[in-house]
C-alpha cells in the first residue's frame, strides 16, 4: 500500500533525518519502496548522499524543500534516499553505473531505476533551473518519466548496458598475483602523478589519498636501493604533509583536517571534516615523524586528536568512546561560515599581536577566499617568542570562534572508519610518545565490541543512539582485524591478536568465495538490486578497500604467527584480484599487502610486562615502516606463539631482549633497544625531502 507520507522519520541515519520534513514522500532503500514501485510500475529516484555534503545540502535546499518539485517527484516516481556512508554497497553500485554512463561520480548522486532497481539513467547534482550547462531538474524529471511511460529504446538500451558494467564490475577477476616488477611499475605510474612541488596528485582538487601515498612510502623503504626511481615516494609523502599542514584545508585552530581542496595549492577546502581521512592521515603523519621529526607534524596529529575527543567522542556508561562520521560543511545557511575571518576581527581579538599572526597566516584586507580570509600558514616559526605570540594568538581566535554557531555533527558510528582511527592512534601513540592516545584507541575498540559486534562475531556497519544500523560490509571486519593487530603490536595484548585470527575466521564465513576473492556484501543480504549481484573489488577510494585491508590482516598474520594458513589465504586473495594489472595503480592497498607478504619484517620481544617491552616497541615504531611488526612473548608462552626461527634465536635467553626476523632469518637476539635501533635502521643516509 503506497503512502504520500516522507518515511525518514522513522530512521536514525542523520543525513535520513536532515530529509524527513522534505515534501518529498521519501522512502528508505529496502525491499518495500521497490515492492511499491513494482505495484505502481513507477521508476525509482534514487538520490544518494551524506551528511557533511555541500552540494547535497545544495540540491535540498532548492530542489527537494520546493513543493512544487516535490509534487513531481511524488507524483512520477517512488523517490528513495540513501546516506552513502551507512550503505556505501548500495552507493558503489549505483555510482560503478554511472560511470558506466560516461559520467564523472560525485555527490549527490542522482539515478534513475526500474522498479526491479537496475538503473536507466543517472546524473549528480540538477539545478532547480538551466544553469551551468545543464537543464532543470524539473525538466529532467518530465523528459525521464516520460521515455519511461512510452517505453523509449533509449531506456531498454541503458538498462541491459548498465546491468552488463554491473555484472562485469563484480566478476572475478583472478591471475598469477602481483610480482614485484608490476609493483615498482605501479609505483611509477603513480609518481608520475604526483606534484612534487605542491604536494599530493598534480592538478586540482587536491584529494589527500592516504592509501596512494601509504604505499608509495612502503615501496620506497623496501625498494630505493634496487629501484632508484621509487626512492620519491618518501619526499612525496613529506611534502604532501608538510603542504596540507601548513595549508587552508588544515584547521589551524581546532585541529583536523577537510576532506580535500578546492584549489591546487591546498587553500580552499569544502569545509566538512571526515573521521576517515583523519584517522589515515593520523597515521601517516607518524610514519613521516619517525622518518623525519618536524613540528609541523607534531602539532598536526595533535590536533587531529584534540578534534576527535573534543568534537567527535560518543561516549557510553562503561567508558567506552567511539568518534562520530563527519562535521558538516556548513554552517548558518553557507558554507564555511564557521572558519573563516575578516582582518578587522582579527585585528579587535589580539591588538598587538595581530600583525604577526596576520603575516604568518595570510590575513589580509580583502581576504584570501570570497573576500574572507581562510588561514593557512605561510612560514614556519623558528623564534620561540614568535611561537610562543602565535599559539596564544590560535588560542584567542579559537575560543572566540567557539561561540559561533557550530557546523552540525553526524554523531552515526562506523565500524570501518573507526577502526582506521584507531590504527593511526595506535601508531602515533608510540612516535609521539603519547600514551594517552593508545587509551584512547583502545576505548574506542571497546566501545565497538559492546555495541557493534553480534553474536556471530561480524561487526555492524553503523549505530546511532543506542540504535543499530546497517548490516557489516567486508570492510569493517577487515578494518578491525587491522585494528586489533595495531593495538596488539602497540600494547602486547594477546587478545587482539585472537581477535584478528577469529576475524579472519569470520571474513571466510560470511564474505568469502571460493576463488579466493571475498564479497563486499555478506552471504545473508537480501536488499541488493538483482541486476548487481553481490559487488566485489580490489580498488581504493579515499578509504582503503575491504579486500586490501583483509590482504594487509592475513599478511601481517602470517608474519605474526608464521603459520603458512595465513600466507596462502592471503597468496590466494591477492591472485583473486590480479587479471587486470592496468588496475594495478587504483589498488594500492592490495600493493601494499603484497609488499607486506613477501618484505615485512618481524621483531620479537621477550619482556616480563609492558614495561620492560616498551622501549624496544618505541625502537620499533620509530623506523616509519608499516610492514614491520611487532610481537611480545613472555617465559609463559606456550611454545609455538611466534615463529620457528625467533623462538629459537630467544630460547634460553634473559628479559629482556629482541631479535629482528626477515625472510624466516632472524638476528642475533639483542639486550637493549639501542642496539634494536642500530639493527633496524638502514645504514645509508636518508634522502632529503
Amino acid at each position: 500500500m503506497t503512502t504520500s507520507e516522507n518515511l525518514l522519520r522513522h530512521e536514525t541515519s542523520p543525513y535520513l533525518l536532515q530529509h524527513a520534513d522534505n515534501p518529498v514522500a521519501w522512502r528508505p532503500w529496502g525491499a518495500k519502496a521497490l515492492a511499491e514501485a513494482r505495484e505502481t510500475n513507477r521508476p525509482i529516484l534514487l538520490s544518494i548522499g551524506y551528511a557533511a555534503c555541500h552540494w547535497c545540502h545544495v540540491m535540498a535546499h532548492e530542489s527537494f524543500e520546493n513543493p512544487e518539485i516535490a509534487a513531481l517527484m511524488n507524483r512520477l516516481f517512488v523517490p528513495v534516499k540513501v546516506d552513502r556512508e551507512e550503505r556505501p554497497d548500495i552507493d558503489g553500485i549505483y555510482m560503478t553505473a554511472l560511470h558506466a554512463l560516461g559520467e564523472q561520480g560525485g555527490w549527490p548522486l542522482t539515478m534513475f531505476l526500474t522498479p526491479e532497481g537496475d538503473p536507466f539513467w543517472g546524473g549528480t547534482y540538477f539545478p532547480p533551473t538551466p544553469r551551468y550547462g545543464r537543464p532543470s531538474f524539473p525538466q529532467v524529471l518530465e523528459a525521464i518519466a516520460a521515455a519511461w511511460a512510452e517505453g523509449a529504446e533509449a531506456v531498454t538500451k541503458n538498462r541491459q548496458g548498465l546491468s552488463r558494467a554491473l555484472q562485469n564490475s563484480v566478476a572475478s577477476d583472478p591471475g598469477d598475483g602481483i610480482p614485484q616488477s608490476l609493483i615498482d611499475d605501479s609505483a611509477h605510474r603513480l609518481l608520475g602523478l604526483v606534484d612534487m612541488t605542491g604536494g599530493g596528485m598534480r592538478g586540482a582538487p587536491k584529494f589527500p589519498n592516504p592509501p596512494i601515498f601509504r604505499f608509495l612510502w612502503q615501496n620506497a623503504l623496501h625498494h630505493a636501493a634496487r629501484d632508484p626511481a621509487v626512492a620519491a615516494g618518501r619526499p612525496a609523502l613529506h611534502l604532501l604533509l608538510r603542504r596540507m599542514a601548513d595549508g587552508g584545508i588544515h584547521d589551524h585552530l581546532g585541529g583536523g583536517f577537510a576532506r580535500y581542496s578546492t584549489d591546487a595549492e591546498w587553500l580552499a577546502p569544502h569545509f566538512e571534516k571526515m573521521l576517515y581521512d583523519n584517522g589515515q592521515l593520523l597515521e601517516l603523519l607518524a610514519l613521516a615523524e619517525a622518518d623525519r621529526p618536524d613540528p609541523a607534524y607534531r602539532e598536526a596529529a595533535g590536533g587531529i586528536v584534540a578534534w576527535l575527543t573534543r568534537d567527535m567522542a560518543i561516549a557510553d556508561e562503561a567508558g567506552g568512546r567511539a568518534f562520530a562520521a563527519s562535521e558538516d560543511a556548513d554552517s548558518e545557511g553557507h558554507e564555511g561560515t564557521f572558519y573563516v575571518w575578516r582582518e578587522a576581527e582579527i585585528d579587535a581579538a589580539l591588538g598587538v599581536a595581530s600583525p604577526l599572526l596576520k603575516a604568518v597566516y595570510d590575513v589580509t584586507p580583502g581576504g584570501n577566499w570570497e573576500g574572507h580570509t581562510i588561514l593557512r600558514r605561510l612560514r614556519a616559526i623558528s623564534d620561540p617568542v614568535e611561537a610562543a605570540s602565535l599559539a596564544a594568538s590560535r588560542k584567542t581566535l579559537f575560543r572566540l570562534r567557539a561561540r559561533r554557531p557550530r557546523p552540525a555533527l553526524d554523531d552515526k558510528v562506523l565500524t570501518d572508519w573507526n577502526a582506521l582511527a584507531i590504527t593511526g592512534l595506535c601508531r602515533a601513540a608510540r612516535v609521539f610518545d603519547e600514551p594517552d592516545w593508545l587509551d584512547l584507541a583502545e576505548a574506542s575498540y571497546a566501545f565497538l565490541q559492546r555495541h557493534m559486534r553480534q553474536s556471530d562475531g561480524r561487526y555492524l556497519h553503523s549505530w546511532r543512539q543506542n540504535q543499530p544500523g546497517a548490516a557489516g560490509l567486508l570492510d569493517d571486519q577487515s578494518a578491525m582485524a587491522g585494528a586489533a593487530l595495531a593495538l596488539y603490536q602497540a600494547g602486547g595484548d594477546a587478545r587482539f591478536l585472537e581477535e584478528a585470527e577469529n576475524l579472519v575466521a569470520v571474513i571466510d564465513r560470511w564474505f568469502g568465495s571460493e576463488d579466493g576473492s571475498v564479497f563486499t556484501t555478506a552471504a545473508d543480504a537480501t536488499d541488493l538490486p538483482a541486476a548487481a549481484g553481490r559487488p566485489r573489488g580490489a580498488l581504493d577510494q579515499a578509504v582503503p578497500s575491504g579486500s586490501g585491508l583483509f590482504a594487509d590482516a592475513l599478511a601481517r598474520l602470517f608474519h605474526l604467527t608464521g603459520e603458512p594458513r595465513f600466507r596462502d589465504r592471503c597468496d590466494r586473495l591477492i591472485r583473486a584480484f590480479s587479471g587486470t594489472p592496468a588496475r594495478f595503480p587504483n589498488m594500492p592497498g592490495l600493493l601494499q599487502a603484497a609488499d607486506t607478504l613477501e618484505h615485512g619484517g618481524l621483531v620479537v620481544v621477550t619482556a616480563r610486562d609492558p614495561a620492560e617491552a616498551a622501549p624496544f616497541l618505541m625502537a620499533a615504531a620509530k623506523t616509519g615502516d608499516p610492514s614491520l611488526l611487532v610481537l611480545h612473548i613472555s617465559p609463559s608462552d606456550k611454545p609455538g606463539r611466534s615463529p620457528d626461527a625467533a623462538s629459537a634465536a630467544l630460547k634460553g635467553r634473559s628479559v629482556p631482549s629482541a631479535v629482528l626476523c626477515r625472510g624466516g632469518v632472524c638476528s642475533l637476539p639483542v639486550d637493549t633497544a639501542a642496539a634494536l635501533a642500530a639493527l633496524l635502521h638502514p645504514s645509508t643516509p636518508r634522502d632529503a625531502a
